[in-house]
C-alpha cells in the first residue's frame, strides 16, 4: 500500500478523489490501495535557541552568537494531533511506499521531508511533481512519480535557507535589541525590504522641488503647441514677449506605435494588478488565488513563471482559447518550456470553463475574470497606434504637439474592464513650413515631482527585481529579488504587524521604529544584493553544485564578525 502525503487537507481530498481513496479514516482517506493524509502547513520548524540551552531563555549580548553544530528541529504545538497521525501511518508495516505530494517546489520539497524525517520513516520515496489539480494533471502526475532521492539536492537548499535565516533572526534580532534596549525583529527579507521603504520615505522628505516654465501657445488651427523645459524666467519671457502672431512648423514625424500583449500572470504581477485595479493587499489576492486553486477553477498560483510549457498548446488553444479569434504568432511566445521554472503561469483550468459560479465570493470571482481576461488578452492581436508629433522652433527652443489615435484596438478589448479609456487626441494635418496662427501666449510655471510613496503594487515589483543587478548572467535561480512569491505577502504584513511599516490608503509609509532600525542594522543585511547572491548560491546547491556546509559558513563567519565588531564596540 502506498501512502500520499499532500500539503493541505483540500488537496489531499481532491487527490484521494482521484485516485480513489473514498474511505474517510480519522486523519487520513484510504481506497484502491493508496491511503492519503496531508500536512497542515508547516507541522515541523526549527527549535528556539532555548531548546539548545536554558540560558538563551533571556536574549544577553554576552551568549552570542548563537550557532548549533547540529540543529534541532520540534512538532508544532497546534499540529502536533496531525503529525502523530502521519508519523504512525508513515510507519504502518502496510505501507510500502511514501509520495511525497505537497506544493511542487522548494518549500514543498522542506515540508515533507522534515515530517518524513521526523517520523524517522525509511520507506521508499516518491514525488508527485504537478501544476493543477485538475483531474487529468492529477491522473497525469500518478502516472509518472519520480524518485523521492531525485529531489534530495532541493531538500538541501530548502534546508539551506531554513537554517540561515534562523541563523540571521535569532542572532541579529537578539544583538540589536540588548544594545539599543528595543524589541527589533530582523530578517534577512524582512528588513531589506524594510530599507527600501525607509529609502523611498527619505528621498521624498528631502526632495527638494525645482521651479520651471514653458510657453504654451493656443493657436488659431485648434491645438496647442508647448515649449521644452526653461529654467530661467527671465528667458521664457522674452521668448513669449517677441514671439510674434505665427510660429513656422519645422517638422512633422509620423510613426506607426505597435505595442504587444503582456504574458499571462505569475504571482507577483497578479498581486500587483488585483491591488492596482481592486484595492487588494497581496495577502488578500494569495488568499483568493488559492482559493480558487483549491476549487481547480485555476492553476497553481505560487508560481514565478509567466510563460505555459509547450506540451499545454493543444489544450490551451483547443479548450480556453476556443474558438475566439487569437494571434497564432503569439503561440511560440506564449508556450516556451524553458521559461518555466517549478510552475507554469497562472491560467484557468479548462473545468472552470463549465464550472458553478454560484459558490464562490464577488472578490475570487473578480480574480477569476481577470486570471481569463489576462489569458486572452496574452493571445490577442497586438494595439497599433498613430502618433503624430508637430514641432516648430523659435529662437532655438523647440515646441511640440503630439497626437494619437488607435489604429487597431488589438489585445486592449480583453481588458478594457481594467483601463480607463484615453481619448484620442487627433491633430490637424499640416506639413513641414506650415506657418500657424497664435492665437495666446502664455508662461506656465511648474515644480518638478518627488518620487511617489510605496504602494503593495510598486513595492512588490521592487522586490520582485531587486538585487537582480547582481545575478550571474545565465544562472536560474528559483527566486529572483527580495522574498518569493508565495512569501512577499507575508513579509509586508509582517512588516506592518510588527509595527515597522503602516498603510496610509494604498500608500506604505516607514514608522519612526522602522526608520530607527534600518538606521542601526548593518549594510550587508539589509541589502537586497544579499538576497540575490543567496538566491544564486541555493540554486547551485539544487542543482548540486555547491554545498549546502560551505553556503552556511560563510553566513555563520559574517554573523561572528558583526557581534565581535558591537562587542569590541
Amino acid at each position: 500500500m502506498k501512502l500520499v502525503i499532500a500539503e493541505k487537507p483540500s488537496v489531499a481530498i481532491s487527490i484521494a478523489k482521484v485516485i480513489g481513496a473514498t474511505k474517510k479514516k480519522d486523519g487520513f482517506y484510504e481506497g484502491n490501495g493508496f491511503r492519503v493524509s496531508w500536512c497542515v502547513g508547516h507541522l515541523i520548524q526549527m527549535a528556539n535557541p532555548d531548546a539548545y540551552d536554558e540560558k538563551y531563555a533571556k536574549w544577553n549580548l554576552a551568549d552570542l552568537p548563537i550557532i548549533p553544530s547540529d540543529y534541532k528541529y520540534e512538532v508544532a504545538k497546534s499540529t502536533k494531533k496531525q503529525f502523530t497521525t502521519l508519523k504512525k501511518l508513515m510507519n504502518d508495516k502496510e505501507i510500502d511506499t511514501v509520495i511525497n505530494a505537497c506544493d511542487a517546489g522548494r518549500e514543498g520539497e522542506s515540508i515533507f521531508r522534515l515530517v518524513y524525517n521526523e517520523a524517522k520513516c525509511k520507506k521508499k520515496m516518491q514525488r508527485l511533481w504537478i501544476s493543477s489539480m485538475e483531474e487529468a494533471a492529477i491522473k497525469e502526475g500518478f502516472s509518472c512519480l519520480k524518485e523521492g532521492t531525485n529531489y534530495d539536492n532541493l531538500f538541501k537548499a530548502a534546508q539551506a535557507r531554513s537554517i540561515a535565516d534562523w541563523l540571521v533572526g535569532m542572532n541579529l534580532s537578539r544583538l540589536y535589541s540588548s544594545l539599543y534596549k528595543q524589541n527589533y525583529s530582523i530578517g534577512r527579507v524582512q528588513t531589506p525590504t524594510l530599507a527600501m521603504i525607509v529609502a523611498r520615505d527619505y528621498e521624498i522628505d528631502n526632495f527638494k522641488k525645482e521651479k520651471y516654465f514653458t510657453v504654451n501657445l493656443s493657436l488659431k488651427e485648434g491645438f496647442a503647441l508647448v515649449s521644452e523645459r526653461i529654467d530661467d524666467e527671465a528667458l521664457a519671457k522674452n521668448i513669449c514677449d517677441n514671439l510674434s502672431s505665427s510660429i513656422e512648423v519645422t517638422d512633422v514625424e509620423k510613426k506607426e506605435k505597435i505595442t504587444r500583449p503582456d504574458l499571462p500572470f505569475d504571482l507577483t504581477t497578479l498581486q500587483r494588478e488585483c491591488n492596482k485595479y481592486f484595492g487588494y493587499s497581496a495577502k488578500q489576492t494569495l488568499d483568493y488565488a488559492q482559493s480558487l486553486y483549491e476549487k481547480k477553477l485555476i492553476t497553481y498560483p505560487r508560481t514565478d513563471s509567466r510563460c505555459l510549457t509547450e506540451d499545454m498548446i493543444e489544450s490551451t488553444v483547443n479548450n480556453i482559447l476556443g474558438k475566439n479569434d487569437f494571434d497564432t504568432e503569439r503561440i511560440k511566445t506564449v508556450f516556451n518550456s524553458k521559461k518555466v521554472t517549478d510552475h507554469h503561469a497562472i491560467i484557468p483550468t479548462v473545468s472552470s470553463l463549465t464550472a458553478n459560479f454560484s459558490e464562490i465570493n464577488e472578490s475570487e470571482a473578480k480574480v477569476y475574470k481577470l486570471i481569463s481576461d489576462k489569458l486572452h488578452s496574452s493571445f490577442g492581436y497586438p494595439l497599433v497606434e498613430s502618433t503624430t508629433k508637430i514641432i516648430a522652433k523659435f529662437d532655438n527652443i523647440e515646441f511640440t504637439a503630439t497626437g494619437k489615435s488607435i489604429t487597431d484596438e488589438g489585445f486592449t478589448k480583453f481588458i478594457k474592464d481594467y483601463t480607463s479609456k484615453k481619448a484620442e487626441e487627433v491633430l490637424p494635418v499640416v506639413s513641414s513650413h506650415d506657418v500657424l496662427n497664435i492665437e495666446n501666449k502664455e508662461i506656465k510655471e511648474k515644480f518638478t515631482q518627488p518620487p511617489k510613496h510605496f504602494t503593495e503594487d510598486t513595492l512588490l515589483k521592487s522586490m520582485e527585481n531587486a538585487g537582480s543587478e547582481v545575478l550571474e548572467k545565465g544562472i536560474e535561480v528559483e527566486r529572483q529579488g527580495i522574498g518569493t512569491p508565495a512569501t512577499r505577502a507575508g513579509i509586508i504584513e509582517n512588516l506592518i504587524y510588527r509595527g515597522f511599516v503602516e498603510r496610509d490608503k494604498k500608500n506604505l509609509l516607514a514608522t519612526h521604529k522602522g526608520i530607527s532600525l534600518v538606521t542601526i542594522v548593518s549594510d550587508t543585511f539589509k541589502s537586497p544584493e544579499t538576497t540575490a547572491e543567496w538566491e544564486m548560491q541555493l540554486s547551485h546547491i539544487a542543482q548540486g553544485n555547491a554545498s549546502k556546509e560551505d553556503f552556511l559558513k560563510g553566513i555563520e563567519k559574517e554573523i561572528r564578525e558583526i557581534i565581535l565588531k558591537y562587542k569590541e564596540v
